[in-house]
C-alpha cells in the first residue's frame, strides 16, 4: 500500500486507506494471475477480445449508415437499391454485434469473476478466523461479514466498471478519433476529444464532492437507524419514564437531518447530469456545425455528416454512467483496501514454526508461575501455579473479576502468558500446534452458544458425519434423549438463533452432548450451571457428572455445592491462588473458601455438603 495514502481504522478496527485505483486494480491482476484461476485463463483472453471487436464494431457502424445515407442522396441508379440494402444491413449487423458482444463477454468472464470473488472471500475468512481471540473481542458485531463481502465483490466492480467499461471506451475514443481524422478531417477528432476530457473533468469533480455528500448521509443515515432501533428496543424504559414524546422528536430531529443531506444528494446529482448533458450537446453541436459547413462547402457529403454525429453519439452514451461507474471504482478500491488491511493483521497467538502435535498421555495439565494482563487493564494472573493430575477433577473458585476465566482461556491458548508457561501431558502449549491441543479439549461455558442448525448438527458439531444412532447415545448420556424423542422433529428441529427456542437447561445439555460427542482428553466446565434454577441445575449437574466420567475435568463454580467432591480446589483472588485443597480442608482452613461457603448457605444457594 502505498505510503502516499491516508490510512486510518475504522471502528471495526482493520485499517483501510482511501483506496488508490493502481493499487487496487494490482490486487486484481494479481489474483486473476493466481494458480487457482489458471483454468480459467482461456476465458479471460476471450472477454478481452471480444471486448475489443465489440469496440471496432461500435466505431464502424456509423460510417456504414453514413455510407448509406450518401446513396440515398446520390439519387436512382442501377444497383443502388442492392448498394442501400447492403449497406444498412452491415450498419444493423454491426451495431447488434456492438450491443450483443458485451453480453457474451459477461457470459465468458461471469465464472472467471465468481471464481476469483470465491477465493478472496474464502482466503479472507480463514484469515479472519485465525486470528487471534483479542481481535474477535473488540471488532464491532458483523464487521469482518462486511470487510469480506465488499472486499470480494469490489473484485467484480473493478473488473465490470475499469476493465469492461472505462478502459474499452478509451479504446473505443481512440479509434473513433483515428477514425474521425483519417476518414473525415482532423476537426472531428480535436472535437471528440476535449468533449471527452471535458465530459469525464467535470464528472470527476463533481462526482467527488457528492462522494463526500454521500458519505455524510450515510453517517447521518446510520444514526438515524441507529436511533429508531435503540428506541424500539428499549421500550419498556421508555414508557417507564414516559419518554415517548421526547424519543419521538429525537426520532424527527434525526430524519430532518438525513432529509437535509438526502436534499443535498438529489440537487448535486440534478448538476452532474445536467452538466453531463451539457457538456455532451455542445460536443455535438460543434461537430455537427463543423460538418454541416463542410458539406455545404462541397468538403463532406451528408451522410459524412450523419456519420460523425453517430460516432459521438456512440462515445458519449457510455461515458453516461461515468459519475456513478467511478463512485464504484473508488469504493471498490477502498474495500479492496479493507481487505487488504484485514489480511495483513497478524494473529496475537501462532503455531511456531513446523511446531508438533500434542501427543495425549492421560490429560495433565500444569501452569508454572504464570503471569497475564489483558489488554487496557490493570489486573491479571499473577504467579498462578498449580497441577491437575490426569483423570482428576479440579475446582476453581474465586469472587468476580478474580482471573478464574482468564485460566481457562490461557489453557486453550486464545491468549499467552506474558511469563511462565502452561504445561498438557509435559508439553508447553506454545510449542504445539493449536488444533492438536484444542482437539484434546472441549468447553462447556455458561451461556452455550448453538448455531441456527437442527440439533443433529449443533450435537455433532465436532463430528458432523457421526451417525444418528450415535448422536441419540450421546444424547442419553447428556440426559437429552427424551427431550428428543418427544420433539415432533427429533434430531431435525432447528434450535433458533444462538438457541433462542431451548430452554437454558436444554440448551446447556446441548452443550455438554456436543463436549461428550468430541471426547476429549480434558473437560473444561465455565460456571455451567450457574445461571440456572435449582431444579433445572441438578438435571444439568447429572449430565456433566456423566461427562466427566474417566477424563480430566477443570471446573469453575460459582456455587461451591457443584465442586464439592472435586479432589482439588483452588482458590483465586485479584489474579493470585490464595488457598488449595479438598472441600474439607479449604473448610478447615477458615479463609476465603470457608467465607464463601458460609455466604452461600446464608443466601439460600444449595450449598449443602
Amino acid at each position: 500500500m502505498s505510503s502516499a495514502h491516508n490510512f486510518h481504522t475504522e471502528d471495526d478496527n482493520i485499517q483501510s486507506s482511501d483506496g488508490g485505483i493502481g493499487p487496487a486494480l494490482g490486487r486484481v491482476f494479481r489474483l486473476l494471475a493466481r494458480d487457482e484461476l489458471k483454468r480459467q485463463r482461456p476465458l479471460m483472453a476471450l472477454a478481452v477480445f471480444i471486448t475489443l471487436v465489440a469496440k471496432v464494431f461500435s466505431v464502424a457502424s456509423p460510417v456504414f449508415f453514413g455510407e448509406a445515407v450518401n446513396v440515398v442522396a446520390s439519387g436512382a441508379g442501377a444497383g443502388i437499391a442492392g448498394t442501400l440494402i447492403g449497406l444498412l444491413a452491415l450498419w444493423a449487423l454491426t451495431r447488434f454485434l456492438a450491443s450483443a458482444l458485451p453480453q457474451v463477454r459477461t457470459m465468458f468472464f461471469a465464472p472467471v469473476s465468481q471464481e476469483a470473488q470465491r477465493i478472496a472471500a474464502v482466503e479472507a475468512f480463514e484469515h479472519a478466523s485465525n486470528l487471534s481471540m483479542q481481535f474477535h473481542l473488540t471488532r464491532r458485531a458483523g464487521a469482518l461479514n462486511r470487510v469480506i463481502e465488499r472486499g470480494s465483490a469490489a473484485i467484480d466492480f473493478l473488473l465490470r466498471f475499469l476493465v469492461f467499461n472505462i478502459v474499452p471506451t478509451l479504446i473505443e475514443l481512440v479509434l473513433a478519433a483515428v477514425l474521425l481524422a483519417v476518414r473525415y478531417g482532423i476537426n472531428f477528432a480535436v472535437i471528440a476529444v476535449a468533449t471527452v476530457i471535458a465530459y469525464t473533468a467535470f464528472t470527476l469533480w463533481i462526482t467527488e464532492w457528492r462522494v463526500m455528500q454521500r458519505r455524510e448521509m450515510n453517517e447521518v443515515d446510520s444514526n438515524l437507524r441507529a436511533s429508531i432501533v435503540d428506541s424500539l428496543t428499549n421500550f419498556e424504559t421508555v414508557k417507564a419514564f414516559a419518554a415517548e414524546a421526547r424519543e419521538t422528536n429525537k426520532f424527527s430531529q434525526h430524519l430532518g437531518r438525513f432529509n437535509r443531506k438526502y436534499i443535498a444528494v438529489v440537487r448535486s446529482l440534478s448538476l452532474l447530469n445536467g452538466g453531463q448533458e451539457l457538456v455532451m450537446s455542445a460536443g455535438v453541436f460543434a461537430a455537427a456545425l463543423v460538418a454541416g459547413l463542410g458539406a455545404i462547402n462541397g468538403n463532406l457529403s451528408i451522410g459524412d455528416m450523419t456519420a460523425v454525429v453517430l460516432i459521438l453519439m456512440n462515445i458519449f452514451r457510455p461515458l453516461g454512467i461515468l459519475g456513478f461507474a467511478w463512485r464504484e471504482i473508488k469504493q471498490g478500491a477502498v474495500d479492496l483496501e479493507k481487505l487488504d488491511g484485514l489480511l495483513a493483521m497478524n494473529p496475537d497467538v501462532a503455531d511456531a514454526p513446523d511446531a508438533p502435535d500434542l501427543v495425549l498421555k492421560g490429560g495433565a495439565v500444569r501452569f508454572e508461575h504464570v503471569a497475564f494482563t489483558h489488554e487496557g487493564r490493570t489486573d491479571g494472573l499473577n504467579d498462578v501455579s498449580f497441577k491437575v493430575k490426569p483423570g482428576s477433577r479440579i475446582g476453581i473458585v474465586g469472587s468476580s473479576g478474580a482471573g478464574k476465566s482468564t485460566i481457562l482461556r490461557l489453557l486453550f491458548r486464545f491468549y499467552d502468558p506474558q511469563s511462565g508457561r502452561i504445561l498438557v501431558d509435559g508439553q508447553d502449549v506454545r510449542d504445539i500446534t493449536q488444533q492438536s491441543l484444542r482437539d484434546a479439549l472441549a468447553l462447556v461455558p455458561q451461556d452455550v452458544a448453538l448455531f441456527n442448525e437442527s440439533l443433529r448438527a449443533n450435537i455433532a458439531y465436532a463430528k458432523p458425519d457421526t451417525s444418528d444412532v450415535k448422536i441419540m447415545a450421546v444424547a442419553e448420556r447428556a440426559h437429552l434423549g427424551a427431550f428428543i424423542r418427544a420433539l415432533p422433529l427429533g434430531l431435525d428441529t432447528r434450535v433458533g438463533e444462538r438457541g433462542l427456542k431451548l430452554s437454558g437447561g436444554e440448551k446447556q445439555r446441548v452443550g455438554i452432548a456436543r463436549a461428550i460427542m468430541k471426547d476429549p482428553a480434558i473437560l473444561v466446565l465455565d460456571e455451567a450451571t450457574s445461571s440456572l434454577d435449582s431444579e433445572t441445575e441438578s438435571e444439568v449437574q447429572a449430565a456433566l457428572n456423566e461427562a466427566a466420567q474417566g477424563r480430566t475435568t477443570i471446573t469453575i463454580a460459582h456455587r461451591l455445592s457443584t465442586i464439592a467432591d472435586a479432589d482439588q480446589i483452588i482458590v483465586v483472588d485479584q489474579g493470585r491462588i490464595v488457598q488449595s485443597g479438598t472441600h474439607e480442608q479449604l473448610l478447615q482452613l477458615c479463609g476465603l473458601y470457608a467465607r464463601l461457603w458460609q455466604r452461600q448457605i446464608e443466601s439460600g444457594e444449595g450449598a449443602t455438603e
